[in-house]
């Protein structure tokens, strides 16, 4: 499926109007506004113009399908159960956009393809999922569902780390290196739309195979306007933001609440 195109602000007069074609995901909704896999950072998102809200589905120990990015997350707070998460995206104001649900764990994958189907969602929804086995049961399970491949797996939520590890810094610079050729190998066997890569190992390679084997690639989670564009050259499908503002400031439309964004 092609990205959804949205047009950018109005262009000056002697300057022909740019045409924006990459997907807007919230990520969690809108993170760094509200706090995330919550109805409200799912509003909040929509209201800064994102095509696709992105949000957490995890397994609870009990096997219930819960909202919530870890087990820590979910002991934090009393999370949505998955049933209630998709039925908002039925009413207004979420029920003009796309839904990424990136399942955590293995396992109940049934039950998600079904809470899905069941509302109508199918066509407005994808999977994405670092697990391979999930993404084998839900191709059979949903022939016509999306699915993504998230890369790398891991446990550890990289983007509360930054560039601060030498360790990690190494291990993504070897990612980065090796992803073309990982992509171009795994890829057309697992059957999946789009490939969600952490972002940082994003390279116009990486943008290239993801091309030749006919699949979309969406970049995540990027909070910085200078990488955004970076990406947005190399010809990314998506970009995955905590901060759906920051869509605007890229497209040279700075949002009033971030004029020193840039």
């Amino acid at each position: 499926m092609a990205s959804k195109p949205k047009e950018g602000g109005e262009a000056p007069k002697d300057e022909p109007e740019r045409t924006f074609t990459y997907r807007r995901v919230g990520h969690k909704g809108a993170d760094a506004i509200v706090a995330g896999n919550t109805a409200e950072s799912f509003d909040v998102a929509v209201e800064n113009g994102v095509d696709m809200i992105e949000l957490d589905v995890l397994r609870e120990r009990e096997g219930r399908l819960i909202i919530a990015h870890d087990f820590d997350d979910a002991l934090r707070r009393g999370p949505m159960e998955l049933a209630d998460a998709l039925d908002l995206f039925l009413e207004p104001p979420l029920d003009k956009v796309e839904i990424d649900c990136d399942l955590k764990l293995a396992g109940r994958e049934a039950e998600l393809a079904g809470a899905l189907e069941g509302r109508g969602l199918i066509a407005r929804a994808m999977v994405s999922t670092q697990e391979i086995e999930s993404l084998h049961k839900l191709r059979q399970l949903a022939p016509d569902l999306r699915l993504g491949w998230t890369y790398p797996k891991t446990k550890r939520d990289w983007t509360q780390y930054g560039w601060a590890s030498l360790a990690l810094k190494a291990g993504l610079a070897t990612l980065r290196r090796r992803y073309p050729s990982i992509l171009a190998k795994r890829g057309p066997a697992l059957d999946v739309n789009a490939v969600w890569v952490y972002h940082p190992i994003i390279t116009p390679k990486a943008v290239e195979a993801a091309r030749q084997i006919g699949v979309e690639l969406i970049a995540w989670t990027v909070d910085d306007v200078t990488r955004m564009r970076e990406l947005l050259e190399m010809g990314v499908d998506g970009i995955c933001s905590n901060d759906p503002r920051l869509f605007e400031v890229v497209e040279g439309r700075p949002h009033p609440a971030l004029k020193q964004a840039d």
